[in-house]
């Protein structure tokens, strides 16, 4: 049976932290930065852990 491959489109938005859970990146952080204020920023600030059935795609996508 051949190997399952990894779905290279998912491999580089997601990252599988050491526990198995997937991380990704929030929205709306890719430019213009100095138009939202601090407020919106902080809410979208860094990483977000997938959860349920999203999670479970990814997983798969990612060959897990």
């Amino acid at each position: 049976m051949p190997k399952q491959k990894t779905h290279k489109g998912a491999a580089q938005r997601y990252k599988v932290t050491g526990s198995g859970k997937i991380r990704h990146q929030k929205a709306w952080r890719g430019h213009n930065r100095h138009k939202k204020n601090a407020r919106r920023w902080r809410r979208v600030d860094g990483e977000s852990t997938l959860t349920g059935g999203n999670a479970k795609r990814a997983a798969r996508l990612l060959g897990r």
